[in-house]
């Protein structure tokens, strides 16, 4: 597989469903997973998800600028997203970038880290 497309779907895929249901992300993750945001280290399935769906904002819409991929040990994809974030009522977008690596192709284990700027 391409890691390029890989990753291009799996962006697309994954904020589509950030932006329309946060809680419809839980079947990316396992277990495993962990997801930094701002420090907080948080692993598996449930609690990532608890997180996401816990931020303070309901309806955003992401905006993705940049999607830079590059291959990584065992089959696995390292993936850079930048790009900004819209929240409804808000005038001016959050820039924000995130970095993802898959443990392999086959299987989406995502590991994340969220940034604002």
């Amino acid at each position: 597989m391409d890691p390029d497309a890989v990753a291009k779907a799996f962006v697309d895929h994954y904020y589509s469903t950030f932006d329309a249901n946060r809680a419809g992300l839980a079947n990316l993750y396992q277990e495993g997973s962990m997801l930094t945001f701002e420090g907080q280290k948080i692993q598996g399935s449930q609690s990532i998800v608890a997180k996401l769906t816990s931020l303070p904002f309901q309806q955003c819409k992401h905006n993705i600028t940049t999607v830079d991929c590059q291959p990584s040990g065992a089959g696995g994809v390292l993936v850079f997203v930048s790009g900004t974030l819209q929240l409804a009522g808000e005038q001016h977008a959050l820039k924000f970038s995130q970095v993802a690596l898959f443990a392999s192709f086959i299987l989406f284990c995502f590991l994340g880290l969220r940034c604002f700027i």
